[in-house]
């Protein structure tokens, strides 16, 4: 059932004419300065920037259906854009056209207290939402490292270091608002807790990267704030053993709220740049929430699970200062990794493979990286299965671009092999478009034809997730 995506070049007249439009409608908040276009190409990674011709701040769900309108009558490309931290080219202008910048769109339109939930415009970033919250009693959970935009968050499935515990995007977005390729408002769903009303429209949004539609609102779950909560810090004798004990914490039903990965490069590298001061080893970060019963009960259990390993010293604390720093360290980990070769590249990779797999991938990955030669720090949310090697490349070496790009490719079919995937959580976007047909199969001509039914004209941020 092959479906070929009609591909949209650049269409210079029709751009033209959407631009002089959307300047006399918008005004000052339609940019087409270099700068400013150049900014809402990629920049987070390795990936060339390829901007568009302008860029429009959008206020409400109006502006965007405006902007909808004028971009389908003369067949030019939109990319949303939040504030443009995803990492496989999501918001590249490859044909051009417009950039729609929800990062003013940005309020929390209202909180459901005893509901655990709230709606909230796109442009609201985690950070923001947990201000916010934080006086109720409340929180919101997915934690990416960066303070991304909910709809970005949304737009790409995004999860992070407290997804063992609260789920991914995936599992916490209860409805949508979404302005369609035609210019449609349409809501996903209610706010019921469940429901069996058609196709779960909700679920096909999140993580589609801005292909189908533009999300204006998302109506989100939230949690109560713990009541305790306790961070710690284990060393291990190797990677293979820090794994295992990780598997074993999982298998062994420990509701544990965060479990990452460090591998000693990556640990050099936070010690430098986060002032911190832990042995240059394999080492876990952890974090429990609870009442301060359970949080006790649950750090002593993973203790001796690490001990049996070979772990240790294990050690926890409950004060805020300390577990902000820990916590601040790991999601400054890429830019601590980048500092450690001055000048370079940093290519981020992002598998996921069954828990049960997790040491065994891990070790073959290493394997490889001595193999070629290569500096890539691991580290990873390894309590999902899920880690990432940060490839650090002099992009002038045409050798070592070679031996990265061979490295990577070996370590997407490792992790397709052992029934896993090529992204637990950065997405397709334009980086792993190959890798998508290889996991998935046939699968891929279903969401072709999924594209074809609402976007005939392929101006939904055209060129990302299929080719």
């Amino acid at each position: 059932m092959a479906v070929a995506l009609r591909s949209i070049a650049r269409n210079e007249e029709g751009i033209a004419t959407a631009v002089a439009i959307l300047k006399q409608r918008f005004g000052t908040r339609c940019h087409t300065g270099r700068a400013v276009c150049e900014q809402h190409g990629h920049t987070t990674t390795w990936l060339p920037n390829e901007a568009p011709d302008a860029v429009v701040y959008v206020h409400s769900r109006e502006d965007v259906q405006a902007i909808v309108e004028v971009c389908r009558v003369h067949n030019v490309p939109m990319v949303p854009f939040g504030v443009g931290t995803s990492l496989e080219g999501h918001v590249n202008a490859p044909a051009g056209g417009i950039s729609v910048d929800f990062s003013e769109m940005a309020a929390v339109v209202r909180v459901y207290d005893e509901d655990l939930a709230c709606t909230v415009q796109p442009g609201v970033t985690r950070k923001m939402l947990n201000e916010t919250l934080r006086d109720r009693g409340l929180f919101f959970p997915i934690d990416p490292g960066a303070d991304a935009t909910l709809g970005g968050m949304t737009a790409t499935r995004a999860s992070g270091t407290n997804a063992v515990r609260y789920g991914t995007m995936r599992d916490n977005v209860i409805s949508l608002e979404v302005v369609m390729a035609d210019g449609t408002l349409i809501h996903t769903a209610s706010r019921a807790k469940k429901s069996a009303a058609g196709y779960d429209l909700t679920r096909l949004m999140v993580g589609s990267e801005g292909t189908l539609g533009l999300i204006t609102e998302i109506t989100l779950k939230l949690s109560g704030i713990p009541e305790a909560m306790s961070a710690a810090v284990c060393p291990f004798p190797s990677v293979e053993a820090a794994c295992n004990a990780t598997i074993l914490t999982i298998q062994s039903g420990i509701p544990v709220a965060r479990i990452e990965l460090m591998d000693p490069i990556s640990i050099r590298g936070v010690n430098r740049y986060s002032k911190l001061a832990l042995a240059e080893v394999p080492t876990l970060f952890l974090e429990f929430h609870g009442s301060e019963a359970s949080v006790l009960e649950q750090s002593q259990m993973v203790a001796e699970i690490a001990e049996d390993l070979g772990g240790g010293p294990f050690t926890f604390s409950t004060k805020a200062e300390e577990r902000t720093k820990l916590w601040q360290a790991r999601h400054d980990a890429y830019w601590a990794q980048i500092a450690l070769r001055p000048g370079c590249r940093g290519i981020a990779t992002d598998v996921c493979v069954p828990i049960s797999r997790l040491a065994e991938c891990v070790a073959e990955t290493q394997a490889d990286i001595e193999r070629f030669g290569l500096l890539a720090p691991i580290v990873g949310h390894v309590g999902d299965g899920n880690f990432h090697t940060a490839i650090l490349i002099d992009n002038d070496d045409a050798d070592e671009r070679r031996r990265a790009q061979v490295f990577i490719e070996r370590l997407t079919e490792r992790a397709i092999a052992m029934e896993g995937t090529s992204t637990g959580e950065h997405g397709i976007g334009q980086g792993k478009m190959a890798s998508l047909r290889k996991e998935l199969g046939p699968a891929v001509d279903v969401m072709g034809a999924i594209k074809r039914a609402l976007d005939p004209q392929n101006i939904m941020n055209p060129g990302k997730i299929l080719a």
